[in-house]
């Protein structure tokens, strides 16, 4: 009953909104679509039509609702070799192959390693986006005439002030509308959407990919299949916690991986491209009032319907409406707040957003600047981690002194641990004191033996206490040193 329930919302908890949205979604998608196709190197339908799958198959089998997946700029970079070598052919296999192997990382549960993003590269990772987005407008303005200038300022005029008049409407589908009529009443020379790239009129059609099936094609599309899944479902599983946040709600991220396989598998078998989730477009998508799987499905089904009946209309809408809403998208998606909390939060923090931005932003590679955020974000933890503190105390009486450790113990801290410890210590008896401590590894425990077997060296007894349990397991598996000589002790 519950399951029902939670359906229903998911579907028709939101119609209106939901449908309203997924147009303006549709109509937004067409010319990203064509655009990442040029970029693939293949005809603009397979952009468009693995747009149509994807879309469609995620609204059923997705995990994040309102979320939009289609043909992506990120995936069409990864497949331009495999297209200029081999073709278009291979190309779907490899979409194909894509889809499995996402559909096995989300059955192995792979999305838990989610946690282990840092906060500060997720702001990075969207306001790299966020910039992105904006430099793609960019070109529409090369040789452009002041008309063009003038239909982008007033399709932002029109999203930013018509909800002052009413929200019943997303303002968005109301600036192409307008933005639109008065481009072809006027007849005014700017570029449209048909100057993107041919639409063919035609609905997809399923065909096994025309290649032998063999281990030496295995070989060819394996290594892109798998770079696809993996930037397809990074890019994936942020957008989602993106759009978590602005929905506040929560999400399936293993179901999402899943549900990304079986799109991506659908478009190979349909003249499709591998596509995965677009921030931008999910953007607009919330923006616009889509809260549900309805929004979703309405943006695939009815980019089609905008291609197959559409048409001739489709191709007469300027881009300067549509570069309007993608300037709105640029805009509203940046965090705006990361630059205003730079004084508060810690350097480090700000270092690694700054450099997930940056490695974007000039490879154009959303996983290598993620890579890089974290790569560098785990350095600087393990900076902060890696210091320890040892404490001397000596009783003179007997002569016993007592080395109390304080610290996290693994192989970037144990330079420092042997280097505060007198291993040329001529007194009758040391302890080593880690009751304060955790030894973490195999470079720890090296560290701890040659701390004893130097002692040792001087006739020192030398006694370590306080190991926690997991600590006291490892010494005993990994530690080389006499254990007469060096008493291990608990707490």
């Amino acid at each position: 009953m519950l399951l029902t329930s939670n359906l229903k919302q998911e579907w028709f908890g939101n119609v209106k909104g939901d449908i309203l949205s997924g147009i303006v979604v549709a109509l937004a998608l067409i010319p990203e679509a064509i655009a990442f196709s040029i970029i693939a190197g293949v005809d603009p339908m397979v952009g468009l039509y693995a747009s149509f799958c994807i879309a469609v198959v995620i609204s059923f089998f997705g995990g994040r609702p309102a979320m939009i997946s289609a043909a992506t700029g990120a995936m069409a970079l990864v497949m331009v070799t495999l297209v200029a070598e081999y073709g278009l052919q291979y190309l779907l296999a490899a979409t194909v192959l894509t889809g499995m192997i996402q559909l096995f990382f989300g059955f192995s549960k792979l999305a838990r390693f989610m946690k282990f993003i840092p906060r500060s590269v997720m702001i990075g990772f969207v306001n790299a986006l966020a910039i992105l987005i904006f430099m793609a407008q960019l070109d529409q303005f090369v040789n452009a005439t002041w008309v063009m200038y003038a239909m982008v300022a007033g399709a932002l005029a029109i999203i930013y002030l018509f909800p002052r008049i009413t929200k019943a409407v997303p303002s968005p589908l109301v600036a192409i509308i307008v933005i639109t009529v008065i481009a072809i009443t006027t007849g005014s020379d700017v570029r449209t959407v048909g100057d993107m790239g041919e639409l063919t009129r035609k609905l997809p059609m399923f065909f096994i990919p025309d290649i032998p099936l063999n281990f030496e094609t295995l070989k060819i599309i394996f290594p892109y299949s798998l770079a696809l899944a993996i930037v397809g479902l990074l890019e994936s599983l942020l957008t989602a916690s993106i759009v978590d946040d602005m929905t506040d709600t929560d999400s399936d991220k293993n179901r999402e991986a899943k549900g990304q396989g079986v799109g991506n598998i659908v478009a190979g078998f349909f003249g499709g491209m591998a596509g995965c989730a677009m921030i931008g477009q999910s953007v607009i998508n919330v923006k616009s009032g889509g809260r549900g799987r309805l929004s979703t499905f309405v943006a695939g089904t009815f980019l089609m319907f905008l291609i197959l009946v559409l048409g001739d209309l489709v191709v007469q809408i300027p881009m300067a409406a549509l570069v309007g809403v993608m300037i709105m998208v640029s805009i509203g998606t940046f965090d705006w707040s990361s630059l205003m909390n730079m004084k508060k939060t810690p350097i480090t923090d700000t270092l690694v957003m700054i450099v997930t931005v940056v490695t974007v932003v000039f490879t154009h590679d959303l996983s290598k600047g993620v890579f890089a955020g974290i790569i560098l974000s785990s350095i600087f933890f393990v900076a902060k981690i890696s210091k320890v503190k040892v404490v001397e105390t000596l009783d003179e009486a007997t002569g016993h002194r007592v080395y109390s450790v304080t610290g996290q113990i693994f192989f970037a801290s144990v330079t420092e641990l042997v280097s505060s410890i007198n291993l040329k210590d001529e007194a009758k008896e040391v302890t080593l004191d880690f009751t304060n401590a955790h030894v973490w590894d195999d470079s720890a425990v090296a560290a701890i033996d040659k701390i004893v077997l130097k002692l040792r060296e001087n006739e020192t007894v030398v006694h370590i206490k306080g190991l926690n349990e997991p600590s006291s397991h490892l010494m005993a598996r990994l530690s080389v040193a006499d254990q007469e000589g060096a008493k291990l002790s608990g707490h």
